[in-house]
């Protein structure tokens, strides 16, 4: 297997969009939060396109394979911490489910493109 262009890779692409967004809400936190859950959640939102890239580069189907799993998870952490920013206050239900949205985007393509490698 050959490595895979990134920026042929449509779910890489819509997470680069999904990290983006994330910084620009994120900064909306209060200040307190900036080292707590603002931090961890930049680096969660980080680690989706990361680790598609990281396995796209790869010359292994079955590493690709790993890298997409450890994506796929980190969009479930993403997940559950966009909805801590709404159980804590911090931004509304109607800014976080265009957000909630893209991330179910994601979650199923890394999902379809993990079956395709399995075959």
């Amino acid at each position: 297997m050959k490595s895979h262009r990134i920026e042929d890779l449509k779910v890489w692409n819509k997470s680069m969009v999904l990290v983006k967004e994330i910084y620009l809400i994120s900064a909306e936190l209060p200040i307190e939060e900036k080292f707590g859950l603002q931090s961890q959640i930049r680096r969660c939102a980080v680690s989706i396109p990361s680790n598609i890239a990281e396995g796209a580069g790869r010359n292994n189907k079955n590493e690709f394979y790993q890298f997409l799993g450890i994506a796929f998870g980190s969009t479930y952490e993403l997940q559950t911490q966009l909805q801590l920013w709404i159980d804590l206050n911090f931004i509304s239900e109607i800014k976080i489910a265009p957000l909630k949205e893209l991330l179910s985007e994601i979650q199923k393509m890394i999902y379809s493109l993990k079956a395709s490698l399995k075959l």
